[in-house]
């Protein structure tokens, strides 16, 4: 096949993806959209100022790193079309394309290599020059349409990893490029174009792609692990045109040690402390090891959902998953790191066979480092297998589609009609699975049907479920909707570690309808609290109830509120989150100056680093008169006014402190219940 055929054919697969995900497009919000996006002001600019535009960069409360690069596209997107989820989806859409243009590229650079002195050509067979376009356009497309990479598009938070992946391909190419050029320059002096151009395509992509999400850091991970693969960091020149006995390259192993090596060795240093304590672990029901333990279970789970995918494996929500508690509970366990054990001694095994599936086995697995060891983040997201998947296929679609040409008028064998047949069946299935879903995401009332049908376990499918029949009752009290919201979010509530969620909903729901609160969920929610310390979404519920409050929406009993929050505050190292909503509640719902004044301190001495949770306690200080201490915490928050984001709110603050409240003391005023 020719090169411009190939470009061709790959229009047309790009188009084809475009047309399946084309339904998905008109789908809502899910999930954590609501606080990145939806719920988040910062990314909803009044205009495109630097000012509002550096604080969206830095709105995002997904990470600490703020991940200001992904914030700054929904910006954009916001202010071309406002919250309309199809152009955020669509925009999403765009950059799953534009990876798989990346991909293409980068396979075939790949696969055109020649083979090196010390291994057998790339696949185990050669590839003859017309082939490699065919190979690198089918796994192409078979990445592009794999399901388990369906919520890197339609789900529109997760254009984080779309974003972050586009700098790591680049990265790859460039490096690919790099060292070709290596083995053409003749060694003349240390830096060599190729050799700069190497080191530039891992750093320079690796830095932009962490300002999208943080996995764009393994870059170097996977450039060293097609360097050991491909290359085993030999290089060749004019004068030395037998490479077979071309010794390493040591500029190569100096600049890996450099840009690999000694940061992850800066970065555990600074992490390993932090993640030994306790405190890290409290809002999980895992430690650092039943983590490693169940991350073992989750990995290989990922190798079957991405190759046989099935409804029940890719429902989005996983919060069903049953940690492990030891080798042999479950046995699944002790089976998962046998198989991942074995995976890594055939990737040492193939690499002089088949350089390309050790690659692809080397970046599934490396992949996986970041997001499935000790760093205490939720257990399973399909998401985090949209660069991994790339690997599997590399690993898969080869060995199902040798490339080698059969002789004239030769009878097919078999064995390659068996894995061409496979092969075939295995496209299609991908193919149904992602258009069938994609359909699945057009409707909020379908999505929320569709999961909690895959996922009947899980507390956060049935949830979304009952929160969706909420929202299409309207509020009305006769709505057909209402009793199977009833019958969804308590069912919900039932699930073993459910969170407040479904309760908090109920209470919600009936209070905006004006009917009776059901003891019984105040007692399960307050249970729930007590029970450990609050998570994300329980801050989130108690959130929620404290705005319908405010807003004079909802007729919550202070009584069952206060005992909520003391449940949620009385674990060790509460949120400043969790206390500047506490501070809310008690200073504008129930007139507690006192107590508000009191959480509002507590919140910025556990996050001083917060603009926000600053600027209230300066608030509520001038408010209550106490002035001088007001003036001690403008100054701090000038501190933090880095590049003038936080110009308009010091200006504000400075004319609310220069309004001194008639009868008011410089000294500490009455802090009292108003």
């Amino acid at each position: 096949m020719s090169t411009r055929s190939g470009w061709r054919l790959l229009a047309l697969v790009l188009l084809l993806t475009a047309v399946i995900y084309w339904p998905g497009l008109h789908g809502g919000w899910l999930f954590d959209d609501y606080p990145n996006i939806v719920d988040n002001k910062g990314v909803q600019p009044d205009d495109g100022s630097f000012t509002s535009l550096l604080n969206a960069a830095l709105s995002s409360p997904s990470s600490d790193f703020k991940r200001p690069l992904a914030s700054l596209t929904f910006a954009a997107n916001f202010l071309m079309s406002g919250l309309d989820p199809f152009w955020m989806k669509a925009s999403n859409l765009l950059f799953h394309l534009l990876n798989g243009l990346l991909v293409f590229i980068l396979l075939r650079t790949l696969l055109s290599l020649p083979p090196s002195p010390e291994t057998e050509p790339l696949t185990g067979e050669a590839v003859p020059d017309q082939q490699t376009v065919p190979l690198a356009l089918l796994i192409t497309t078979a990445w592009l349409l794999l399901p388990i990479n369906l919520t890197a598009v339609l789900y529109v938070v997760q254009r984080m990893e779309s974003l972050a992946n586009i700098f790591v391909l680049v990265g790859l190419i460039g490096y690919l490029h790099g060292r070709r050029w290596m083995q053409r320059e003749p060694r003349t002096h240390l830096l060599t174009p190729g050799l700069l151009l190497c080191l530039a395509s891992i750093t320079v992509p690796t830095a932009l792609g962490a300002l999208a999400k943080e996995t764009a850091v393994m870059l170097p991970l996977y450039a060293l692990m097609m360097e050991w693969c491909l290359f085993n960091f030999r290089t060749s020149s004019s004068a030395m045109p037998d490479a077979s006995h071309v010794a390493r390259d040591k500029r190569l192993l100096v600049m890996f040690l450099v840009v690999l090596v000694l940061p992850l060795l800066a970065g555990m240093a600074y992490l390993l402390p932090g993640l030994m304590q306790p405190k890290s672990w409290a809002t999980r029901d895992f430690t650092m090891t039943t983590r490693l333990l169940s991350e073992a279970r989750v990995v290989v789970d990922y190798i079957r959902w991405t190759i046989v995918p099935t409804p029940q494996g890719l429902s989005f929500y996983h919060d069903d998953f049953v940690p492990s508690a030891g080798l042999f509970t479950p046995w699944t366990t002790a089976a998962s790191i046998a198989a991942l054990i074995l995976l890594v001694a055939a990737a040492f095994w193939l690499r002089p066979r088949r350089p390309i599936a050790a690659l692809g086995l080397a970046w599934f697995l490396g992949s996986h480092l970041l997001t499935g060891t000790i760093l205490p983040l939720e257990l399973v997201y399909e998401h985090r297998n949209y660069f991994a998947s790339l690997g599997l296929m590399l690993a898969v679609i080869p060995a199902l589609a040798p490339t080698a040409p059969a002789p004239e008028h030769a009878t097919p064998r078999t064995g390659s009609l068996v894995r061409f047949g496979l092969l075939g069946g295995l496209l299609l299935a991908w193919v149904g699975e992602t258009a069938w879903t994609s359909v699945a995401w057009s409707n909020p009332l379908l999505l929320s049907q569709t999961l909690a049908s895959r996922a009947p376990d899980s507390p956060r499918a049935q949830y979304e479920l009952g929160r969706t029949y909420i929202i299409y009752s309207h509020y009305e009290p006769t709505s057909p909707f209402v009793p199977l919201a009833y019958e969804a979010l308590e069912r919900a509530g039932r699930l073993p570690g459910s969170s407040i969620l479904p309760e908090q909903a109920l209470i919600f729901m009936n209070a905006r309808m004006r009917l009776p609160q059901k003891d019984v969920w105040w007692d399960s929610l307050i249970g729930k609290l007590r029970r450990g310390p609050p998570g994300v979404q329980d801050e989130s519920s108690l959130g929620a109830l404290t705005q319908c409050a405010h807003d004079e929406s909802c007729d919550l009993p202070s009584d069952r509120m206060l005992e909520a929050y003391g449940a949620a505050v009385s674990h060790p190292n509460p949120s400043a989150r969790l206390l500047s909503m506490y501070a809310d509640y008690a200073w504008s719902v129930l007139g507690n100056r006192k107590l508000g004044l009191q959480m509002a301190r507590r919140a910025v001495d556990a996050k001083p680093s917060e603009p926000a949770y600053r600027a209230t306690l300066i608030r509520m200080l001038a408010a209550t008169g106490n002035m001088d201490e007001a003036k001690t915490q403008l100054t701090a928050l000038t501190a933090l006014n880095i590049g003038g984001r936080l110009g308009p709110l010091l200006r504000s603050l400075d004319a609310v402190l220069q309004e001194k409240p008639a009868g008011s003391s410089t000294t500490q005023g009455d802090t009292g219940a108003k």
